[in-house]
């Protein structure tokens, strides 16, 4: 895993700039939840939005910025949705926030749904292809639950994530609205903070929980503090692997991965391919 010293660094400044005196959190709340109440009313979603909690941060937030954004009350339901390597304190947690935030929630769990699908396809081990299962099941009962309540699926997936493809595609992709989708993950953490999202939410290393001991970072190869302050250079400010390299004085190599990450998941972000108008 790529380790960087931030208390000195080229890059500390940027990161700095993404989340310290530059980013107005009571605005960019006031902003998103205003994007929220108006895109539920123009859809004419009389339910609100349904929600997948994980215990994570993403989801705290967006659920946070939901309730305030169209009360607690009714009109945003919380569904947790464990699987088998979900952690128990990941389901607290998520429950916990839920109550704190005065929403409707509910705890399904998919594993029995996960294996039903595995008893009747191929028996091939592999645990990437049964994680994306898991996170296209949990898409599938978020929306059987938006359907039958006349709601919305509000995604979780942060501009960190969407920008590196660190997401399955049409599984925890599948929204109709992204409220954080502007944000980085650093930015989140930060947004987190403001809306008094509980600690042991904001500080949990970021998880998919797609199989055991998953955790992003490690699979990624690298922290957000890495990975934010490059996705700026590379997709807010424009610049090539070799500026942004050495105006954040990171490795050429780090810079170009997170490029590669960018350039391979251009696909998830596209509407699926289809051939010229005939």
């Amino acid at each position: 895993m790529v380790s960087l010293n931030y208390s000195s660094s080229p890059e500390s400044r940027v990161l700095a700039r993404l989340t310290g005196g530059g980013f107005d959190r009571a605005k960019t709340a006031k902003s998103i939840e205003k994007f929220i109440a108006g895109y539920v009313k123009a859809a004419r979603a009389e339910g609100g939005v349904v929600v997948g909690l994980s215990g994570g941060l993403d989801s705290a937030v967006v659920a946070a910025l939901c309730a305030r954004a169209l009360g607690g009350s009714g009109r945003v339901l919380g569904l947790i949705l464990p699987g088998a390597s979900t952690p128990n304190e990941d389901v607290e947690d998520a429950a916990a926030h839920a109550r704190e935030l005065g929403i409707e929630h509910q705890t399904i769990n998919i594993e029995p749904i996960v294996e039903r699908c595995m008893q009747v396809l191929p028996d091939i081990d592999n645990k990437v292809a049964r994680g994306n299962l898991t996170a296209r099941v949990r898409m599938s009962v978020l929306y059987y639950h938006a359907y039958v309540g006349r709601r919305l699926v509000a995604g979780t997936s942060d501009k960190s994530e969407i920008s590196i493809g660190y997401f399955t595609k049409f599984g925890d992709g599948g929204a109709d609205m992204i409220p954080i989708a502007g944000l980085y993950k650093t930015q989140v953490r930060e947004l987190g903070r403001y809306l008094k999202v509980p600690g042991a939410i904001l500080q949990k290393k970021s998880s998919p929980r797609l199989w055991a001991d998953h955790t992003a970072e490690d699979e990624i190869g690298m922290s957000y503090e890495t990975i934010d302050p490059i996705l700026y250079m590379l997709v807010d400010r424009k610049k090539t692997a070799k500026e942004a390299a050495a105006a954040l004085g990171v490795p050429i190599d780090t810079v170009k991965r997170v490029q590669a990450m960018v350039v391979k998941s251009a696909h998830k972000r596209a509407m699926p391919a289809a051939p010229p108008r005939l």
